[in-house]
Formats: structure tokens, C-alpha cells, sequence
């Protein structure tokens, strides 16, 4: 488990499992697994595939559930491995609501979750998102 801003983690499917009591909430975007939270746990399933394009409707899912949530809990957003599609949807958020570049995006979360390997979409999407004027804040550390 990486903590990528004080209410915002990516983890592997292990983490999924057994969350730890500080995480009130959990985005799954591993196709290949189910899982069933703890009652009081925010949970949303968007199941991405290993290794291929994501499409926007599904980030855009994604970026929108953690928009909804993390201002009232501390989120975790996993995959089977917690480097690739988790941390896709951790840097299209930061691009998309927090107003990172991409290139700003994928440095902060690579120094804090090492070996973080993002989906091309990811940086498709961000340019989408951004035309869009999205952007609301630039301190990604806030959430």
C-alpha cells in the first residue's frame, strides 16, 4: 500500500482484502477479482483489464466516484498488482481535478508508489478532461 496524498492510496489486491481501519473507502478496478468491503466501507467496482486501454467512460467513472467520496473519508484504489490501473486513476484524478499536467501527474505519484507503470489511456483521457476546464485545485498533497 502507497499513500499518494493524505486521502488518496493505491494497493494491490491484497490491500483490497484486508483494508486497514484508517481507509474508509474502496475503488476496485481489477476486472479479474470481486470483492465484498466491510459494512461502512465506501466501495465501487470499475473493472479495467490488465494491460489494456481503459475507455474515458469507465475513468471517467472512476475519477468521479473519488470526487464524491474522498472529502469525507481516506480512499484506496486497487488492482491486482497496485502499479498500473490504480495508479492510472490516481493520475487521471490529479490531472483531471486537481490540475497536475501529466507529466506533474505521473512524477508525484512515481515518487511515491515505485514502479508505477500508468495505462496509455490515462494520458489520453487527461487531455480530454483538460479542454474541459476541470481543473479546481493544483496542491494534489490536499486530497
Amino acid at each position: 500500500m502507497h499513500v499518494i496524498t493524505d486521502s488518496l492510496l493505491v494497493g494491490n489486491i491484497d490491500a483490497a482484502k484486508r483494508l486497514p481501519p484508517a481507509i474508509g473507502g474502496l475503488l476496485l478496478v481489477a476486472a479479474e477479482y470481486e470483492i465484498h468491503p466491510p459494512s461502512g466501507i465506501a466501495y465501487a467496482r470499475v473493472p479495467l483489464k490488465e494491460f489494456a486501454e481503459a475507455a474515458p467512460r469507465d475513468m471517467e467513472r472512476a475519477i468521479a466516484w473519488l470526487e464524491r467520496h474522498i472529502a469525507s473519508r481516506r480512499l484506496i484504489v486497487c488492482c491486482r498488482a497496485g502499479m498500473g490501473r490504480s495508479v492510472s486513476v490516481v493520475i487521471a484524478y490529479l490531472c483531471c481535478v486537481k490540475g497536475l499536467s501529466y507529466v506533474e501527474a505521473v512524477a508525484f505519484v512515481k515518487a511515491r508508489r515505485p514502479g508505477a507503470t500508468p495505462l496509455r489511456l490515462a494520458r489520453d483521457h487527461k487531455g480530454q478532461e483538460q479542454s474541459k476546464d476541470h481543473k479546481t485545485a493544483r496542491n494534489p498533497a490536499a486530497g
